[in-house]
């Protein structure tokens, strides 16, 4: 990947002027280096533009190029993609009391985008800030020493960070081992802020950045900009020469709301790339005309499902969940979503280690209604949540009419897909009963899939991410073991007969894995966009032709 070398002030400046000049005298999109704006749609506004926040598939592309943590991933497609490297920090930690201290060093001479110098604490301001704004992160980050307690009472510090501002070290003591701690120091969520940072949601006016482009408006619900970060030629490219910098000057994203516009405003060349997959109608009719020049296929790990409601009436019974597994049926959700899905039924996706293929639940609708007239629940008046996106929309429709054939009073509520999992994930929204839901990778381990989604630790009154809201003491217990080993063989079968074991209990109904695509106009270089399996189109990867 093509680097920039660092630049005097007065060169970086006398740059900006010209980036300023052709923004505000018209510029056009692609042309000679150093003036050439990417035009970006995205069909929905991220959850949040705010690190500690972010925790959906388009927040994590849109922010991995702003905000580095002490370690980050590779800038790589595929399986090179998922190996961690140095971030903010010089070198991968040096763990030690078995597994139970991580120590770092902070890179010297960084600066935020403000120009603010990074300091080690910042660090620990970080992960406050995870807590108090009750981030759907923080579960990553509770084994921490004091963690839990400062997660209660908001107040009094996390004894198990300590870190010197002077020499740059940063030592985490966790309570017990956990294999996954490096990667999950590799998120968004504790990449260090300026200590000034308020302990609020940002996403309309995003906190300063450390990697090569800082976001500089934000409009929820309608787009951001970015620009280059003004101190990343001056410092912070020379120390993470790990990252590229980028090949355009300057970012604008918008929200079209209709997937097929997108794909229209794609072809005539007035957006440079569209974040999301084009309609479900168009799917095949894009691949066939453009796959190889402007279209291909990326592989990503993920799971579609529909969850339900443990603690209340009436999935609180095994048997409607399980009735409800069988009553829906894969195949039909694959016409749905044409081409784009492949049918599964189970937590775990295909090219997750620990996946191992089971079918607990064939599609028959008249088992189905017999283990509903076992439980003859009393409560059959349901709400299905689902956002407007398509083809999710069409997903809550179809799992609509398989509860109303069981026998319920089913009832659809459709939310804008920018704060979807925002509303569903607020203990505090009515009738959260069962919905659509979707999960990504957030880094290439198996406990992603169980720890933010099935443990019980992970339910909470705001960004909750365990909308099931199951609270199985035994498997909880199980992935807390699992997920403090080191992942091998015997880790990996153990995450198998765990998949088994929560499908046993049915708090989802999965249903498939999604194909996610890269779309782009005529006039980028598709061969070398980078597809990050956790982070999606790395922007820093873009080029025009």
């Amino acid at each position: 990947m093509e680097k920039r070398a660092a630049a005097t002030i007065a060169a970086m400046a006398a740059a900006f002027a010209v980036v300023l000049c052709l923004s505000a005298c018209g510029g056009s999109s692609g042309g000679e280096a150093g003036g050439n704006t990417l035009h970006v749609a995205y069909a929905s506004f991220p959850d949040y533009l705010d690190p500690a926040l972010s925790f959906d598939t388009e927040s994590y592309t849109a922010m991995y190029d702003t905000y580095i943590p002490l370690l980050t991933y590779a800038h790589a497609s595929g399986e090179a993609g998922s190996k961690v490297i140095p971030g903010l920090a010089k070198a991968l930690p040096k763990v030690t009391d078995g597994g139970r201290t991580y120590t770092l060093f902070l890179r010297k001479g960084l600066k935020f985008s403000d120009g603010t110098p990074v300091r080690a604490s910042d660090f620990t301001h970080a992960v406050e800030r995870v807590f108090i704004l009750d981030s759907g992160g923080s579960s990553f980050y509770s084994d921490i020493v004091g963690a839990e307690k400062f997660a209660e009472s908001k107040r009094g510090g996390i004894p198990g960070i300590e870190t010197d501002d002077k020499s740059g070290e940063i030592v985490i003591h966790l309570i017990a081992p956990r294999g996954t701690f490096t990667n999950e120091l590799a998120l968004m969520f504790v990449a260090p802020l300026p200590a000034d940072t308020p302990m609020e949601d940002l996403s309309a006016s995003p906190p300063p950045a450390t990697g090569p482009y800082v976001i500089t408006t934000s409009k929820p619900g309608r787009g951001w900009e970015y620009e280059r970060n003004p101190q990343w030629l001056g410092n912070n490219a020379e120390l993470m020469s790990e990252i590229p910098s980028g090949h355009v000057d300057r970012i604008v994203v918008s929200v079209i709301r209709n997937p097929s516009t997108e794909v229209n405003e794609v072809e005539a060349g007035r957006f440079d790339w569209m974040e999301n997959p084009p309609a479900a109608d168009r799917f095949a009719e894009v691949r066939s005309k453009y796959e190889g020049s402007q279209f291909r296929v990326e592989p990503q790990i993920n799971t579609y499902y529909f969850w339900m409601n443990t603690q209340k009436a009436p999935f609180d019974d095994v048997r409607v969940r399980r009735a409800v597994n069988y009553a829906v049926d894969p195949r039909a959700l694959e016409r749905i979503y044409v081409g784009q899905l492949g049918a599964s039924q189970q937590i775990l996706p295909p090219g997750m280690p620990g996946y191992e293929k089971f079918d607990l639940y064939p599609h028959d609708l008249a088992k189905a209604k017999q283990l509903i007239a076992e439980a003859d629940p009393s409560d059959r008046d349901i709400t299905v949540w689902t956002d407007n996106e398509s083809p999710n929309n069409q997903a809550g429709e179809y799992y609509e009419d398989v509860l109303n054939k069981l026998g319920f009073s089913a009832q659809l509520k459709i939310v804008n897909s920018d704060n979807y999992f925002t509303i569903v994930g607020n203990a505090s929204t009515p009738d959260l009963d069962t919905g659509w839901g979707n999960w990504f990778e957030d880094y290439p381990h198996p406990n992603d899939f169980f720890q933010p989604l099935m443990a019980a630790e992970s339910i909470q009154p705001t960004n909750n991410t365990n909308w099931a809201q199951i609270d199985n003491p035994q498997l909880s217990a199980k992935i807390n073991r699992l997920g403090s080993e080191t992942l091998g063989p015997k880790q990996e079968a153990g995450y198998a007969q765990l998949d088994k074991s929560f499908m046993e209990e049915a708090p989802w109904a999965p249903y498939g894995n999604l194909n996610v695509a890269t779309f782009v106009s005529s006039e980028i270089e598709l061969d070398k966009v980078i597809f990050n399996p956790t982070f999606g189109q790395d922007l820093t990867s873009f080029q025009f032709k």
